[in-house]
């Protein structure tokens, strides 16, 4: 059965153009990968596309390098690559949301002649930020039993929830990237969790014993903050919505 692309419609293509022949065929290729459940043989795509094995090769090779399609150890066949399934991801998260929000990020930037940013935060950066918020406030709190109880339950509660969040999206990357070492890439995590604590007792108890027990707050706030900045480095989703 050969596979023909979806077509758009005459009104929608301008005059005098015609689609790119190329990128006609790596889509074409992408949604046949997609419509056999994430996975297909290169005669399977050849077959439905109507190329030639060389041909379809080639642009499955050049969508392998730019991180669209992948393959797996032991498989023949051509699976959808973490790139695109990032793309989906970003694609349906918070389109919705952009689009509601759309018509009055516009109009604050026609009044105020600037770029206006919709900036999505991440779970892992508001658990962070409460973290820090929690351990700025502890120095303050100390001293009176009841706001120092409420404090450190928030701040247990910001702390303890860092671990799973960490932990669902390493999980969530390798599946993307990686699906061969899902269980290596969490081993890993886990691994890097207690180095951390190992590494937090070593540094508190220097703290402890030179400059005191109430240096070792502002050691924790200064922590969560380098954290917060790596997070927010790595994975920041703010996007322009609209220009003046």
């Amino acid at each position: 059965m050969r596979y023909a692309p979806a077509m758009r419609d005459a009104d929608d293509t301008p005059a005098g153009t015609r689609p790119i022949q190329s990128i006609t065929r790596a889509v074409a290729i992408l949604e046949i990968i997609a419509r056999e459940g994430g996975a297909a043989s290169l005669k399977e795509i050849a077959d439905r596309t109507g190329l030639g094995k060389t041909t379809a090769h080639n642009i499955l090779r050049t969508l392998g390098e730019l991180g669209y399609v992948r393959r797996r150890v032991g498989d023949t066949r051509y699976h959808l690559g973490g790139r695109i399934l990032n793309l989906s991801r970003m694609a349906g998260d918070d389109s919705a949301l952009r689009n509601r929000l759309r018509p009055a990020l516009e109009a604050i930037a026609h009044k105020s002649g600037e770029t206006v940013y919709l900036a999505v935060p991440s779970a892992l950066r508001l658990v962070l930020a409460g973290l820090a918020v929690s351990l700025a406030a502890l120095p303050f709190t100390a001293s009176q039993l009841v706001p120092m109880l409420g404090n450190m339950f928030v701040c247990g509660i910001f702390a303890f929830a860092t671990a799973p969040i960490v932990q669902a999206g390493v999980v969530a990357v390798a599946q993307a990237e990686a699906p061969d070492a899902v269980g290596t890439a969490s081993g890993f995590n886990i691994a890097a969790f207690n180095l951390g604590i190992a590494a937090a007792s070593f540094v508190g108890g220097r703290l402890v014993a030179g400059p005191g027990l109430l240096v070792t707050p502002w050691a924790a706030l200064a922590a969560a903050i380098v954290a917060f900045g790596m997070a927010h480095a790595m994975g920041r989703a703010s996007r322009p919505a609209a220009s003046a």
